[in-house]
């Protein structure tokens, strides 16, 4: 019956840094809410991390809701395939996988509430509990930082870390990346993130220095468009890859999985077709018999892992929303559970977040 959008400008906690996007102070979030003619109302959402939302919601509210407004909520397949090709010529993924991914989220949240079943159950509801990690935000950090902050989520009762890596002299990294290893001994799980900061050759010998100190895996190493520079990497580097976070298609996962050689597929339910695309991703994964671990709304990504029965780690990201929603899933013995509220279950703090409207 409606679909309605708005934008809210996040300020950060603090200022976060890695390789590629420098110091970020803020992200944007792209909300959507879709009501059903039965007043059943679905909350989805997307993000940027500072540019990009008025585009966003543009795309939604010029094209996509006068295109799905009188048809039937629950036939989330029809609607995201007339999404997708009426934009198809002008997107192909970018941009309008945003757009697509927030609604498509508002639709599966929306179906949940209809049938009275949270998400992680409707899409099949393999197990409750998933394993956690933190996914820090910490390049310029200093190493004292570094540990200080690695130690914290230890203390937290998380059994995994991660950690950027990307400077421009990478045998900095590598220091940094034996102090972390010294610090938290052999038992606890350590990825790096390079966010597609280097060359293939320069991954390659960072993979290499990187590879004594146990590192889980090696994520955006390169930029997202060389499938084979990632073969060459895990290939020569020695260390297992994931990347996704900036792939927004089941075809792009398609040749990252088949070309690029990766062991950890990485899809963002907020820009690779939300839920419905998500899903694509992981039954693909299921067939090269490869785990998905995810990036960012943990909040939403804890019911998709939750859901399948090929799951890797869950990240906690730096771009929260615990500020702004209630009740957000909480870390218990090294795991959190996925909520059993209808739908995905993320309530969000309207008045909290109308100071930040734009």
């Amino acid at each position: 019956e409606r679909i309605e959008t708005s934008v809210y400008h996040l300020p950060l906690v603090k200022t976060l840094s890695d390789s590629r996007h420098g110091d970020m102070t803020h992200f944007e979030v792209v909300l959507v809410r879709v009501t059903a003619n039965t007043g059943v109302q679905g909350v989805g959402y997307t993000y940027t991390i500072g540019a990009g939302a008025n585009a966003i919601r543009s795309l939604i509210d010029e094209v996509i809701a006068p295109l799905l407004v009188g048809e039937e909520i629950t036939r989330t397949e029809r609607l995201w395939n007339l999404m997708w090709w009426k934009l198809h010529y002008v997107g192909r993924g970018g941009i309008v996988s945003f757009a697509i991914s927030a609604v498509d989220i508002a639709l599966w949240d929306a179906l949940g509430k209809r049938y009275e079943e949270p998400l992680w159950k409707l899409l099949g509801g393999y197990s409750s509990e998933v394993t956690p990690y933190a996914g820090g935000i910490d390049l310029m950090f200093t190493v004292d930082e570094l540990l200080a902050q690695m130690q914290q989520n230890i203390a937290l009762g998380l059994k995994a870390v991660k950690m950027k890596v990307g400077r421009t002299n990478y045998r900095e990294d590598i220091e940094r990346v034996e102090a972390v290893r010294a610090a938290l001994g052999p038992d606890t799980v350590l990825m790096v993130d390079a966010n597609m900061q280097w060359s293939v050759e320069s991954a390659v010998r960072a993979a290499q220095a990187m590879k004594p100190f146990d590192i889980h895996w090696f994520e955006e190493p390169t930029i997202p468009d060389d499938y084979l520079g990632h073969a060459r990497i895990e290939r020569e580097g020695g260390i297992p890859i994931a990347t996704g976070e900036n792939l927004h298609s089941i075809h792009e996962f398609k040749n990252m999985i088949a070309i690029g050689n990766i062991a950890f597929p990485e899809p963002d339910v907020s820009n690779c077709g939300g839920i419905t695309g998500w899903m694509r991703v992981a039954n693909l994964a299921y067939a090269h018999n490869l785990h998905v671990t995810t990036h960012g709304v943990h909040e939403l990504h804890i019911h998709l892992l939750a859901a399948i029965p090929n799951a890797s780690y869950l990240e906690l990201h730096g771009f929260g929303l615990e500020r702004y929603i209630k009740d957000p899933p909480s870390l218990e013995g090294g795991v959190m559970r996925a909520p059993d509220l209808p739908g995905h279950g993320v309530i969000f703090d309207w008045d909290a977040l109308e100071e930040h409207r734009t």
